[in-house]
């Protein structure tokens, strides 16, 4: 007859505290998100609504990607520079009234200069005016999963309904790198020149010797002081999101500290490779014993270090399983949970067909149940 059973495949359970040291920071709105895995290593108001200051820009900059990947723009393509676009305060890719300029020096405008006239010249030459963009923008949000934000224009200027939050930053760079590994690089370059104008990339911790290669920064007087990050060491990559620093010195160095703390506290660990059998899960009245158990996905894992010793990977599922098995039907469940973590549950999937015995083959188990019982 059928009874639960659980089968610990390692791990030991020790005492003692487990998880990240704790972290401080001077930002308001935070987010530190592993890439590979999702997994959010540090968060503080990370849903509050907030102005996204210049971090807008890499929606505006998304847009354009998506256009020339799906073959609608070019590089080479250029749009004109209107009055507006020339009038614009703030940074500044120094276009020039009636110019046409190319995609590609304006994205560099927009990600390096962080040029607000630029994102009003890509605004308008991809939609009527930079309001219409600008709601083009939110629905593509949308599409992206960021429930939170609400664009008003394509630059991050000051607007009260002008608001996003880190969560969602962190969601619009997670996809920028996904969807467009061909344009990414732009994110990275540190020096770009127009109408014999050079000028820095405004993204801190490109400078240092850290394994940042983008995205980029923000302030206004009502946002303080943000950037949102991506830096990859040894095959890892975390995404950070931090706003509302009070200066400039401390939006480097709070960055720089969560980052870093991102990698010196955590790790991934790869525990099995996509269709990787994990057990043999006992059968009922088949013409197998068993069926093997697999994994249909890689997985692997972001925690502590520090839990690593006290990590406990174990399976449930209601033993025997009854016959007939079809392969890839759900028969188990692998549990992960170590300290730092909530519990991971992941579904185990039958590896192969089973056939249920025929009438001869069932009325012997049962009799061999009725003599011998299921111990045996």
């Amino acid at each position: 007859m059928k009874k639960a059973g659980t089968l610990f495949l390692f791990g030991i359970l020790l005492l003692g505290a487990g998880g990240a040291t704790a972290i401080e920071t001077g930002a308001k709105q935070v987010i530190l998100i592993e890439f590979e895995t999702g997994a959010i290593l540090y968060q503080k108001a990370a849903d509050e609504a907030m102005f996204p200051a210049s971090m807008t820009k890499m929606m505006t900059a998304y847009l354009l990607f998506e256009r020339l990947k799906n073959g609608t723009l070019s590089l080479e393509d250029k749009f004109r520079v209107s009055e507006e676009a020339w009038r614009k305060g703030g940074s500044k890719m120094f276009v020039k009234v009636g110019d046409r300029v190319t995609v590609e020096d304006l994205i560099r405008g927009i990600v390096v200069q962080s040029g607000n006239d630029a994102t009003i010249v890509v605004a308008e030459g991809l939609s009527v005016s930079e309001r219409s963009f600008a709601d083009i923008m939110t629905q593509k949000a949308r599409e992206l999963g960021m429930s939170q934000t609400t664009f008003r224009n394509a630059s991050g200027w000051p607007d009260p309904e002008h608001v996003s939050s880190a969560r969602d930053l962190a969601t619009l760079a997670i996809s920028t790198i996904r969807d467009f590994p061909e344009y990414y690089h732009y994110y990275s370059e540190l020096y770009f020149t127009y109408n014999k104008i050079k000028q820095g990339n405004r993204n801190p911790l490109l400078y240092k010797d850290m394994g940042a290669d983008g995205l980029k920064t923000g302030f206004t007087q009502a946002s303080g002081y943000g950037l949102t990050v991506s830096a990859i060491r040894n095959g890892r990559r975390l995404i950070l999101v931090a706003n509302g620093f009070n200066s400039v010195k401390a939006r480097s160095a709070g960055g720089e500290r969560l980052i870093n703390s991102g990698f010196r506290e955590w790790n991934n660990y790869a525990l099995f490779s996509a269709g990787e059998k994990v057990f043999d899960a006992r059968l009922w009245l088949g013409e197998a014993e068993t069926v093997p158990a697999i994994i249909a996905q890689p997985l692997t894992i972001t925690i502590p270090r520090s839990s690593r010793s006290k990590l406990k990977v174990s399976i449930a599922y209601d033993e025997p399983v009854p016959a007939p098995i079809t392969a890839g039907a759900r028969i188990a469940e692998l549990r992960i949970a170590a300290p730092g973590i909530a519990t991971i549950t992941i579904p185990l999937l039958a590896g192969a067909d089973v056939k249920q015995l025929g009438p001869i083959g069932r009325l012997g188990e049962a009799l061999r149940q009725l003599i011998w019982g299921s111990g045996n």
